[in-house]
């Protein structure tokens, strides 16, 4: 039998565990967007790679150190006026969107970058000696390689803005963060609070999961 607190709230947790996946949907399809090539660009421009380029690594780099280094709470009020200036408002899964997506652009660039370096050196080296191109280099050697790693790192943003899409709920954006704010913290009711975080613990769970399996099955080494 469920607590009555719970079964008052079931329409509430049903419409914010929507508007988290909601969130975490389009702050990660901006992160695969514009995230992925700013990590093969991190990873190419570096010294001895093929498109070295010591201005376009240490510009890109700076950029990408400098929003990562800011606290997401710090950074989604700090991203108010843009916010408000892409969706027309600052309250929602959309305006939290806004947030989410430049936190995690960076975030998942630093992944990709990380995985294309543990590529054996020597194939991008025969790469470059058979005469393919950059992109060639990229599309059908640097990306195939590293796809284990690219989807871990998939995996590892999901994670991450699932608690970021919580914190977001202190600024009214929605989502079961901002549920268990206004439910199980505000009204001090510990159930609502515990069902909360027993709902994020099940889908970080589910995430994981899949990602590993996903991961496994784009392995060409196992």
């Amino acid at each position: 039998m469920l607590p009555e607190s719970i079964i008052t709230i079931l329409p509430e947790l049903n419409k914010a565990f929507f508007e988290t996946l909601y969130m975490v949907g389009i702050s990660l399809f901006v992160a695969l967007v514009v995230g992925l090539p700013l990590g093969i660009l991190l990873f190419v421009t570096d010294k001895g790679l093929f498109l070295q380029n010591k201005w376009v690594k240490e510009s890109v780099a700076f950029v990408v150190n400098m929003v990562r280094s800011i606290p997401f709470i710090i950074l989604l009020v700090a991203l108010l006026p843009l916010t408000k200036l892409i969706t027309g408002t600052t309250i929602g899964p959309t305006a939290a969107s806004v947030s989410l997506s430049v936190a995690a652009i960076p975030f998942f660039a630093r992944m990709v970058e990380t995985s294309l370096r543990e590529i054996d050196k020597g194939v991008v080296e025969a790469s470059v000696a058979v005469g393919a191109s950059p992109w060639m280099i990229i599309k059908d050697v640097l990306i195939p390689e590293a796809r284990p790693g690219i989807v871990q790192g998939v995996t590892i943003t999901t994670i991450s803005l699932v608690a970021y899409s919580a914190m977001a709920g202190i600024v009214g954006g929605g989502g079961i963060g901002d549920l268990a704010i206004r439910f199980g913290y505000y009204r001090y009711d510990n159930t609502v609070m515990l069902t909360t975080i027993i709902v994020l613990i099940c889908l970080v769970q589910l995430i994981q999961f899949s990602g590993d399996q996903i991961s496994k099955l784009v392995d060409k080494k196992s």
